[in-house]
């Protein structure tokens, strides 16, 4: 290899010339480094105990891997940052990784919370239910688990055992009669007295210490229960606690895995293939299964397995707390390092183990078939993907296939609660995390009109996208619009782009067709005549399920907002009605109808509401009459 300097189209030096000239201004401190190319992009971030040897390496002419000498001969400079120990450059690494999604690093996608159970501790009657986000709440936290299926199975479960209540403090408080949930026996009726508070409290401990892997005595002292109540001919009680033993025991056989050894793990197996990686995370909590994950980062063909591994750790427990024991499928580089900055994370110590036999290694050995079996599955969804998406460019005859395309649709009934809807697929499939869902709020939207619906959609997206990626590096942009319409709705469309400043994005509307049967769609672009695949194209069939998708998930997001604007209660808008004062509203008038209709001495005649909240209430419902 020649030792010239190589140059862009600029003259900038760049590759081992550039590298090299930043060594003499490093020393051996531990730090983070960046390097970019000749538009300041950030193609790679990285961390090193020694940032000078570190970059040293970087400045030899050979001896790298294919991905990076790419990297190296597209480097036009370099940012460095000094951390004062290895372990906050660690740290550092995988934040700026996450924030600067650079080119060249294995990249973690779909990283998105998960789920915990909530017990709230706020109430005399403690509630149970879904919780995601920041613990910011009073109450005992207990998660993570994999996915909101397996905490609605759970809780669906726990609420047969425990009888604990789900419902919000404003329903309960409002509740006059049992609802349903006490009918079928999910919940024990605290709203309307029918448990005491410490009997309830006990069912609270006791779900608790299910939550906590000590369900054995919780068995116990139900099946004595059981028994006292048949000793006592109370079979009417035998029956119930009969019927919550068998639930806990259903509760116990559907978590799968419940390892003896193992209170609580992350059990994280890797498997690659193809220049393609499937992570597989399972989660275990109170010794038993809490649902498991599988994640596809982003890597390169000449990528290790312990690079891929050490990066998924960096960022995957970026935003998480750590458990107490990671059981690794492969060894990482920098395992002290990795273990001490989880361990600083979580404030206790926690240990990373690459288990070689026993339950632990099983547990590994799972997590990694099921590592192996998924990435199997998505190669060959994507092949097919991938002929899917070459298909359609030759369709509707675009330059290369799309990468991007969003599919767009509205919902609304005579005009109410509309909502647009924007689904986005590409390479892998749906990317659900891309949706986005519309509330139409333009004051001059008529109610109908779609056209109008569609203008205000894509008007909030594109400006959106030209305020924060006007030179369309993100991969945001799409590569092609598909409108639900025909000739004028796609003439429209064009318009609004052109208005826009982005008429280069192509679009193309589907339409019915003949008798508005599946399989007879037509294609319509600008300027060109409409056209129709055969019955049985391939093609056809994916711009039926994007299609699809987009009306499944505009009328989803339609339904939501309309349930809340149906659920809504008017007294939650008046001004010093609270949760005791509705209830007792309510109690005397029998609905919220009710009381809007209600004459001023008829609301002063409700105990509890003064003279002054009477007329503010009735001002409030009766303004304007």
């Amino acid at each position: 290899m020649s030792d010239r300097a190589e140059t862009d189209a600029s003259g900038n030096v760049t590759g081992h010339a550039c590298i090299q000239g930043y060594l003499k201004t490093l020393d051996s401190s531990p730090g983070v480094y960046r390097m970019l190319d000749a538009e300041s992009r950030v193609l790679y971030v990285g961390k090193a105990r020694n940032l000078k040897a570190r970059v040293s390496n970087y400045a030899r002419p050979s001896g790298h891997s294919p991905r990076i000498a790419r990297m190296i001969r597209e480097t036009a400079s370099m940012m460095f940052l000094t951390t004062r120990t290895e372990t906050e450059a660690l740290l550092l690494e995988q934040n700026l990784i996450k924030q600067l999604k650079p080119r060249y690093n294995v990249l973690l996608r779909d990283d998105k919370s998960f789920p915990n159970i909530l017990v709230a501790k706020d109430h005399p009657f403690p509630q149970i239910r879904k919780h995601r986000g920041a613990k910011t709440e009073k109450g005992a936290y207990y998660g993570p688990f994999a996915s909101a299926g397996a905490v609605n199975r759970t809780l669906n479960q726990l609420q047969k055992v425990f009888q604990l209540r789900n419902c919000s403090d404003s329903v309960f408080e409002s509740r006059t009669r049992p609802c349903l949930l006490y009918q079928i026996k999910r919940c024990s009726g605290p709203c309307v007295g029918l448990i005491s508070q410490e009997d309830y409290a006990a069912s609270v401990r006791d779900a608790e210490r299910f939550l906590s892997g000590r369900s054995t005595t919780i068995q116990e002292t139900l099946a004595a229960e059981m028994a006292e109540a048949a000793d006592k001919m109370e079979f009417e009680r035998a029956a119930a606690l009969r019927d919550r033993i068998r639930a806990l025991t259903q509760v116990q056989g559907v978590q799968g895995i419940n390892p003896r050894g193992v209170a609580e793990a992350d059990v994280i197996a890797l498997h690659m293939e193809g220049g393609q990686a499937c992570v597989q995370v399972f989660f275990i909590r109170a010794n038993q299964n809490w649902g498991n994950r599988d994640f596809y980062p982003r890597v390169g063909a000449d990528v290790s397995e312990a690079e891929v591994m050490e990066a998924f750790l960096g960022q995957f427990y970026d935003n998480k707390e750590p458990p107490r024991l990671l059981l690794l499928s492969h060894p990482i580089e920098n395992a002290d390092l990795m273990q001490e900055a989880l361990s600083g994370k979580r404030g206790r110590k926690t240990e990373i183990l690459v288990p070689q036999r026993g339950e632990k290694a099983e547990l590994v050995a799972g997590a990694a078939r099921n590592a192996r079996e998924s990435l199997g599955r998505r190669m060959a969804e994507t092949a097919t993907q991938a002929k899917l998406l070459k298909g359609l460019a030759e369709a509707l005859e675009l330059e290369q296939p799309p990468r991007r395309i969003e599919v767009y649709d509205n919902s609304h009934i005579m005009g109410t609660n509309a909502v647009g809807a924007m689904v986005v697929a590409g390479a892998e499939g749906f990317e659900k995390g891309q949706y986005r869902k519309f509330n139409i709020r333009g004051e001059d939207v008529a109610p109908g009109d779609d056209f109008a619906m569609m203008k205000e959609v894509l008007t909030r997206r594109f400006k959106r996208l030209l305020k924060e990626d006007p030179d369309r590096r993100s991969g945001a942009w799409p590569d092609l619009l598909l409108i639900d319409g025909g000739a004028g709705q796609v003439s429209a469309v064009q318009g609004i782009l052109e208005e826009l400043g982005v008429p280069d994005i192509p679009v193309v509307g589907v339409a019915k067709g003949v008798d508005r049967d599946a399989g007879k769609e037509e294609f319509h672009r600008p300027g060109a005549r409409p056209f129709a695949l055969r019955h049985n194209d391939p093609v056809l069939y994916f711009v039926q399920r994007l299609r699809d998708e987009a009306h499944r998930f505009a009328i989803g997001s339609h339904r939501a907002k309309r349930a809340k604007t149906v659920a809504a209660n008017p007294l939650d808008e008046v001004p010093g009605v609270g949760a005791a004062r509705k209830r007792a509203l309510l109690e005397h008038f029998g609905s919220a109808k009710a009381v809007t209709r209600a004459d001023l001495a008829d609301l002063k005649a409700v105990e509890g509401i003064s003279g002054a909240l009477a007329e503010r209430i009735y001002a409030h419902f009766h303004e304007g009459s």
